[in-house]
């Protein structure tokens, strides 16, 4: 399946420098991802229902309940420097 896609025009566009091996490659590499897709389009999917995982999946979230809260003290005491409450971190990083 000859690819009618101009690789080195998207390259340009995409501001990548690309040497003549490497589009070559790249567009043998092309070549091959649309044969796999015209062979998986060519698939009978006739009475198929489409889906979006291949396997069941159900939600796995938890409930939303009100649980413990952690105690400020147990984590703040473990930060190189507090006030009032808070963390204290330098105003600007790497001063």
């Amino acid at each position: 399946m000859p690819v009618d896609i101009d690789i080195a025009k998207v390259a340009k566009l995409a501001r990548i420098a690309l040497t003549d091996d490497e589009l070559d490659q790249y567009g043998h590499q092309l070549e091959d991802i649309l044969e796999h897709a015209e062979r998986v389009q060519a698939l009978p999917t006739e009475g198929i229902e489409p889906t979006s995982h291949p396997m069941p999946m159900v939600n796995g979230f938890r409930r939303d309940e009100v649980g413990e809260c952690l105690d400020p003290d147990s984590f703040l005491s473990q930060a190189p420097d507090t006030r009032d409450g808070q963390f204290r971190v330098p105003r600007i990083l790497g001063e």
